[in-house]
């Protein structure tokens, strides 16, 4: 998922969705979308 990652960051930030979904499915469906989103959001923007 590295090149998803590189492609998020050149724009694609629809891409986000994809990621929160990954987290979902790893989590059993368990973890908050919203939170999940911001999470990730903040991540990426670091990095």
């Amino acid at each position: 998922m590295p090149d998803k990652v590189s492609e998020y960051k050149k724009g694609k930030k629809g891409l986000i969705g994809l990621f929160v979904g990954e987290v979902k499915k790893r989590s059993g469906g368990k973890a908050d979308p919203k939170l999940v989103t911001q999470l990730l959001e903040q991540k990426l923007n670091q990095s």
